[in-house]
């Protein structure tokens, strides 16, 4: 492993094989129809059977270098998941390497997991029946942390994520700011070279998520590695040095943000905020010999409004095409706006999908 590198990753791999069907579910089958949607649904098509395997991750190579925040963004089932779970010990690989703060993750996992603080998207990792306070003390004795150097550990890290005030309150009274911060701090407590946030500000309001992206660019100051997952491309955008994109379990870009949107930087990007959801359009929009890339999302504003959003070489010409479509079908159009491309762009071109997929 490089000195100047906190994590590599060499071809990795991951293959998941499905389980044969038990006794009774052969036995349900027989009983289908033949045909039909009901043989789609056993997935399957016109044979009727499943891929006997999955290929979750599929050959992702790709290096971290110390200090920096890697970003690592994908849609839901691209893979994103699998390989964090690989780089924490949770899963092994089928094939591949990769390493930790220069630890193999399968032949030393225990000394990657000493280099590598977590924070999982969707984890329960703190117990609610606890306080605050307990919580660090219990994971400090697990993590092994020296008993006097663990109560000024705990003592600092209570402070920085002004929890000191609630220490002793149980943390099912916490709100999820709080809980969050809370296993940040837990994540700092044997101080990891390492630190894998996944999600971290996900539920978060705008005033605790601005204060925690703050914290993690405070960490990078201070030497930390990061690797950050998010599903909110601005903030990829604002706090990653580099950033890796991942789809059908390979690595389709991989570059700062600056370089990835120079790339389409002779691309707008077209947004129309239409009354209702369109219909029918969106297909034809992607068949426009121009257009890069096509997405249509709930706009978020409190409204029941729809923003379409298109990636396109040729703005003018897209837009005149976009409103006649919109017209023919009997949508409102409420604002429109042509801007240039933002990273977000930059995925929907590459992927075909939002990061919000």
């Amino acid at each position: 492993m490089s000195v100047a590198n906190a994590i590599e990753v060499e071809d990795l791999r991951r293959t998941f094989t499905r389980r044969a069907p038990n006794t009774l579910t052969r036995m349900f089958s027989r009983q289908r129809p033949k045909g039909g949607s009901n043989a789609k649904e056993a997935g399957c098509g016109d044979s009727g059977k499943r891929p006997a395997a999955l290929v979750a991750v599929d050959g992702i190579t790709f290096d971290i270098r110390v200090g920096e925040i890697f970003g690592l963004l994908g849609p839901n089932g691209a893979g994103k998941t699998t390989t964090i779970k690989m780089l924490c010990t949770l899963l092994e690989p089928t094939l591949g390497t990769a390493r930790v703060a220069g630890f193999d993750i399968v032949r030393e996992p225990a000394r990657v997991r000493a280099s590598l603080g977590t924070v999982l998207s969707g984890e329960r990792s703190l117990y609610w029946k606890l306080t605050g306070r307990e919580n660090l003390e219990y994971f400090a004795a697990l993590y092994d942390v020296e008993p006097s150097t663990a109560r000024e550990r705990i003592r600092e890290l209570l402070d920085r994520f002004e929890l000191a005030d609630k220490a002793n309150e149980l943390v099912e009274r916490y709100s999820t700011g709080m809980r969050q911060r809370l296993s940040i701090a837990r994540a700092l407590l044997a101080n990891p070279p390492v630190l894998l946030l996944d999600e971290p500000t996900a539920g978060l309001d705008p005033q605790s998520a601005r204060n925690l992206r703050e914290v993690v660019r405070e960490l990078k100051g201070e030497g930390h590695t990061i690797l950050l997952t998010t599903h909110y491309m601005a903030e990829a955008d604002e706090l990653s040095d580099r950033i890796a994109i991942i789809d059908h379990g390979k690595v389709i870009a991989l570059d700062t943000p600056a370089v990835l949107k120079h790339h389409i930087q002779q691309m707008h990007s077209v947004e129309v905020e239409t009354d209702r959801a369109p219909n029918g359009i969106l297909d034809e929009l992607r068949s426009l010999p121009l257009v890069r890339g096509v997405e249509c999302v709930q706009s978020g504003n409190g409204y029941e409004t729809w923003t379409i959003r298109v990636l396109t070489e040729n703005s003018r010409q897209t837009l005149d095409a976009l409103l006649d479509l919109l017209r023919a079908g009997g949508e409102r159009v409420l604002n429109l706006r042509v801007a240039e491309p933002t990273l977000e762009d930059v995925f929907i071109a590459l992927t075909g999908k939002s990061l919000r997929y």
